[in-house]
């Protein structure tokens, strides 16, 4: 099984809590905005038990994927306690009410191609941002956490590629759903999440910092001029990889969105 190989991978790079010299922080080079990104993250990070609830329920005939997923949340869980710990080494504590606010399961995808897809752009997002973020800040404690979990979800990425595409070449009937998605989160002006997507107006984050809290700051203080076009190409790039279709723009993906409705 492919998961076995990725489970050997990472068993191989894997890093520690320990590794990030938590007592080492440096509170001098800590601005609020740090602060805001990393709880930001956190909270992102914290609808990894949702994920794999919708996985092992929507893929419950897929026992390869089941497992990826598992080893998958455990990575996800670590880079959550990751940004929580760097969080209380500066003094900031997480509320435990917005993060247990986020455990109810996504709903499934309209395909489970739909929902690898999901996962793909969502990993290709935070990689993004994650690696930008850690060339910004000061603070060499965060910059190593950024990086590492920037590492971390590019491996993710390309896991939930291998996933997607070998997904397709079963159920070709499920390209519609994908093409459908891609142009779903990849065709506003803004960095959109499926963790914002699906958990927006959770009453119980009060005033706490979201995943869209960091997204919108990430924006408007640390992207270059142009990064946001960057990483929609990015993404459309992978999906044009995927699929063997021209999908440059949001105009040939509505078009490869529209032949792919056609075919009979």
């Amino acid at each position: 099984m492919h998961s076995y190989d990725v489970f050997r991978h990472y068993e191989r790079l894997h890093w520690r809590l320990t590794d990030l010299e938590l007592d080492a922080v440096d509170t001098a080079l800590v601005r609020p905005e740090y602060v805001t990104l990393a709880e930001s993250a956190a909270m992102g990070e914290s609808n990894v038990i949702a994920a794999v609830h919708g996985f092992l329920d929507e893929f419950v005939d897929d026992y390869d994927f089941s497992t990826f997923a598992v080893v998958w949340g455990f990575q996800e869980v670590q880079h959550h306690y990751a940004f929580r710990a760097w969080l209380g080494a500066v003094g900031h504590r997480v509320d435990d009410e917005a993060v247990r606010a986020m455990r109810a399961p996504y709903a499934p995808g309209t395909t489970p191609a739909a929902t690898l897809a999901t996962n793909i752009i969502s990993e290709l997002t935070v990689n993004h941002v994650y690696r930008a973020v850690a060339a910004w800040v000061q603070e060499p404690v965060l910059k190593n956490l950024l990086l590492k979990a920037s590492r971390d979800e590019a491996g993710h990425a390309r896991e939930f590629i291998h996933y997607a595409t070998e997904r397709l070449k079963r159920r070709p009937d499920e390209l519609p759903s994908v093409l459908e998605t891609l142009y779903v989160y990849s065709s506003e002006a803004k960095i959109k999440h499926p963790v914002s997507t699906f958990k927006a107006g959770i009453s119980e984050g009060g005033d706490h910092a979201t995943i869209d809290t960091g997204f919108e700051l990430f924006l408007a203080q640390v992207a270059a001029d142009g990064e946001l076009d960057a990483l929609h190409d990015k993404v459309r790039r992978t999906f044009a990889g995927i699929t063997g279709l021209d999908l440059s723009s949001n105009a040939r993906v509505r078009r490869a969105l529209a032949d792919a409705l056609a075919r009979p």
